[in-house]
């Protein structure tokens, strides 16, 4: 027992100091129980295979998918709408609908599938999405307190009263309690996130990534200014031809960044798109995308017979309207080193296109950027080249670290590109996944793991390596190794004697008295293992301090259910927790600064509140 007492005592020490990764303070208090003899390495490991920590990786993949296809953004921005231009509704919203989810589905399953969903929404407003991770992963817990099936806590202390021989809960029993907490929870976490604030921007500033998206290279560049689409038609005179055969870029000095090929069929319309090659042959109804100057692009389009897609106001110069797609033909910035054998050549004799598949469409040399008759630049040392190609062959590229530099990393770029064509099989799948959880049609660790791999078949990711880059293994591991930490302590009698103690001290004093020590105990003693294992330790103990005091049982046990739920001081006590953690980039003190405080409140209100529901 003195041993485990040492190891809590340290692990929470290390954690509150926060200069070591809570993931590896988790696995070094693991080993230490495991090196003490306290626990045996099946013991010790077992966290790994517990279904919650399944559960969490393949929520981490559900999410990403959620967020890879768009399905994210396109939620968000109609959700922003009913926010405006305020802060406060925007956080009222999502604390809320947080709330109204969980009161029907795990809070773990709840966090996994609002997350991306208010990281897009907090992109797309002025308020940090440190501001909302928190209370979102707040609520959910509090929201899990409005029904019988919410949380676990509810369901052991509705089972303990039913093996009492007394009326279990109703579905509702606990909605008041649930809507109480949420109105206190609201009025407390607005200005509590207040400081969060500062430290988000710092790390902003710090963190700050000098990698550009394909959209910011596109505005850059300018290339959108220099940029025209024109379509080919039945009487085109490239139609049928191979680019081989047509020399644009010598003939004409244009270039065709991309081919989009308009495939049309009696059910249904396609667009693919091409990277321009030498073996491409141009097809009717194809759009080019062009750059060059407007003159010898207009020379091109008279001479072979096809026709500007934009038109300007005073129908002289087209504007460019259309919209560049990266799903699979993406963009990147090349550094030329000094001792690169390019050097001095002229772009069209560098061999990127016949070596590595990329064309070169614009060049940034000091603060000039050379977008046309780019062919005949001779490359400098310390050009910047702007590239073009599909991910793959950029990311093939960026290899070549003796003589070029990539900027960036291209396929993490590649997965930041939304695949929006499978937003609605996301969707489809995301809704499948929780009626399965809310109808209980299969285990919830099955229904997840069911979306995560059907995320992966259906495309909604590149890659599966794109699927597994979207799991936090900082969380997963955290959780996975912590959960020892309960078996040690229920093992040991540690957790027993912590609850024995408080109540025991407290039994004499009045039922109000005990409530609060119950409570506290529950409150205490989960912050270090889980809500479902606390709650089992501490509902036979509500229940005898009920019988001696000869008072009802339902104040103490639903006391149980609240203070095993709302723990908010630390980020391991909960799933959701844990899953926001990395994605807000909270340290330890966070929670302790925004949790510890509203944990305390809730407290003394509901040693209030509780007798007043559920009297004595």
């Amino acid at each position: 027992m003195i041993t485990t007492l040492i190891i809590l005592i340290v692990t929470a020490a290390l954690f509150v100091w926060g200069k070591i990764r809570s993931d590896i303070v988790a696995l070094c208090s693991l080993l230490a129980l495991l090196l003490t003899d306290v626990l045996t390495p099946e013991e010790a490991l077992a966290g790994f295979s517990n279904p919650i920590v399944i559960m969490i990786a393949a929520l981490f993949v559900v999410g990403g998918a959620i967020f890879q296809t768009g399905l994210a953004g396109m939620v968000s921005k109609r959700v922003l709408r009913f926010a405006g231009n305020s802060d406060y509704k925007l956080f009222l919203l999502v604390v809320s609908v947080t709330a109204l989810i969980g009161s029907v589905l795990s809070n773990t399953g709840t966090v996994a599938l609002l997350m991306p969903i208010v990281v897009s929404m907090a992109a797309s407003s002025s308020l940090s999405v440190r501001r909302l991770l928190m209370p979102m992963a707040f609520a959910s817990s509090i929201g899990g307190m409005m029904t019988l099936i919410g949380t676990p806590p509810i369901l052991i202390a509705h089972n303990a009263l039913v093996e009492a021989g007394e009326r279990g809960f109703s579905f509702f029993t606990t909605l008041p309690v649930g809507i109480l907490l949420l109105l206190f929870g609201i009025v407390l976490l607005w200005p509590l996130t207040r400081m969060l604030d500062r430290k988000d921007r710092r790390e902003d500033d710090d963190s700050r990534s000098t990698v550009k998206s394909p959209k910011q290279l596109v505005t850059e560049y300018r290339l959108a200014e220099n940029m025209y689409r024109v379509e080919t038609n039945e009487k085109s005179a490239v139609v049928g031809k191979k680019l081989s055969e047509l020399n644009i870029t010598e003939q004409y000095a244009v270039t065709i960044t991309e081919i989009r090929h308009r495939i049309v069929t009696p059910f249904r319309k396609s667009i693919t798109q091409e990277l321009p090659e030498a073996g491409s042959v141009l097809g009717d109804n194809d759009v080019l995308y062009l750059v060059g100057d407007f003159v010898n692009v207009s020379r091109f389009v008279e001479e072979n017979g096809l026709n500007f897609l934009d038109r300007s106001s005073d129908d002289s110069i087209p504007s460019f309207s259309g919209k560049l797609k990266f799903d699979e033909i993406g963009m990147a910035e090349v550094v030329v080193l000094a001792n690169s054998n390019i050097i001095g050549r002229p772009v069209k004799e560098s061999g990127f296109r016949n070596n590595y598949n990329v064309n070169i469409i614009g060049i940034q040399r000091k603060d000039r950027y050379v977008v046309q008759n780019v062919k005949d630049e001779k490359i400098q040392s310390g050009d910047m080249l702007l590239v073009q190609g599909t991910w793959e062959d950029i990311d093939r590229l960026s290899r070549l670290q003796s003589e070029i530099v990539v900027i960036g990393q291209p396929s993490v770029e590649a997965s930041k590109v939304p695949l929006e064509e499978k937003a609605p099989a996301a969707g489809i799948i995301m809704v499948l996944m929780v009626a399965a959880m809310v109808f209980n049609l299969f285990p919830p660790v099955v229904a997840v793991l069911m979306a995560a791999v059907a995320m992966i078949l259906v495309g909604c990711f590149r890659s599966v390596r794109d699927a597994y880059r979207t799991i936090n293994w900082e969380s997963v591991v955290l959780f996975a190794a912590m959960m020892p930490l309960a078996t040690a302590m229920e093992k040991t009698g540690t957790s027993e004697l912590i609850s024995s103690g408080i109540v025991g001290s407290l039994g004499s004093n009045g039922p109000h008295l005990v409530l609060a020590g119950i409570y506290l105990g529950t409150s205490i003693l989960t912050m270090f293992i889980s809500n479902t294992a606390t709650a089992i330790l501490f509902a036979p103990i509500a229940l005898q301090a009920a019988a001696s005091l000869d008072v009802s049982p339902y104040p103490f046990l639903v006391a149980v259910a609240v203070a095993a739920s709302m723990c908010f001081a630390s980020p391991f006590s909960t799933p959701p927790n844990a899953m926001v953690m990395s994605a807000g980039r909270y340290c330890f003190m966070d929670y302790v600064k925004v949790g510890l405080p509203l944990q305390v409140v809730l407290m003394v209100l509901m040693v209030f509140a509780l007798p007043l529901f559920f009297p004595f």
